[in-house]
């Protein structure tokens, strides 16, 4: 019996024969274009938010200003928007943290034009503290953190890192935020977060504690009473929204971030 090696045959062609053959993955570019708004001056500065090109988004505003739109409503009609884009994106995991950096950058430089042309500040949504653990010197988690809430309209106050427990406590009592965060690397700094937390009960204070980072796991955040696990970088904006607009109550927090 004859033998034919089917070696000419286009693995392609018989996937479309069947309709099974994938579609071509979209570019990060092309997956940006289907969200961005449909105002012409609104659309280019949301482009340049995604780009992180923050000269495109000074000069993006600037047209947007001298066609007549108001500077500070730009920041939530167009830069907030180019910012969700973004967020989106990378909860989908189509971008990466650089380019995550790389936009938020863009999105403050954007802000701090529109404050500088209106001669006045947007409203703050609240006022939240970061952190790294004390004996942590790995900020990276933290710096993002601090960038995504800024670049939502929050006020951050940013301790650093490897921060001394007391000093989290002093600046809670200073600064009575809507939310406390915390990060951490190593399993031997994670601890400092239950001191925390156990000295802000002995003081009273029913305030948040977001907790992340690569040591952090949402069993050992769950086991102290303010903690609430943030998997990603990108949790903590939606958790601060999330308590402007429900409150801070920890149970239902975790309820929405929690995973089940």
């Amino acid at each position: 019996m004859e033998v034919r090696y089917l070696i000419d045959i286009d693995p392609g062609a018989i996937l479309v024969r069947y309709n099974v053959k994938m579609e071509k993955e979209m570019t990060p570019e092309e997956a940006a274009a289907e969200l961005y708004p449909k105002d012409e001056f609104i659309r280019s500065i949301a482009e340049a938010i995604f780009e992180g090109e923050e000269d495109d988004v000074v000069e993006g505003l600037k047209k947007a200003v001298a066609s007549g739109k108001d500077p500070i409503s730009l920041i939530n009609g167009a830069l907030m928007p180019g910012m969700a884009v973004v967020s989106r994106l990378y909860d989908e995991g189509v971008i990466f943290l650089p380019n995550v950096m790389m936009s938020a950058d863009a999105m403050l430089e954007g802000i701090e034009y529109c404050k500088e042309k209106a001669g006045t500040a947007p409203e703050v949504k609240g006022k939240i503290i970061c952190h790294v653990a004390e004996g942590d010197v790995h900020d990276i988690g933290k710096n993002i953190v601090v960038a995504l809430l800024r670049a939502n309209g929050y006020d951050v106050v940013d301790l650093g890192r490897d921060v001394p427990v007391d000093e989290v406590i002093d600046a809670v009592d200073k600064e009575s935020p809507l939310m406390l965060t915390g990060t951490a690397l190593m399993t031997t700094t994670m601890y400092a977060f239950k001191e925390i937390n156990d000295k802000l009960l002995e003081k009273g204070y029913r305030v948040p504690f977001a907790c992340g980072g690569g040591a952090v796991n949402q069993d050992f955040v769950a086991q102290y009473e303010l903690g609430v696990y943030g998997e990603e970088a990108s949790d903590a904006p939606k958790m601060a929204d999330f308590i402007k607009e429900n409150g801070d109550n920890i149970v239902k927090l975790r309820e929405k971030f929690h995973k089940h």
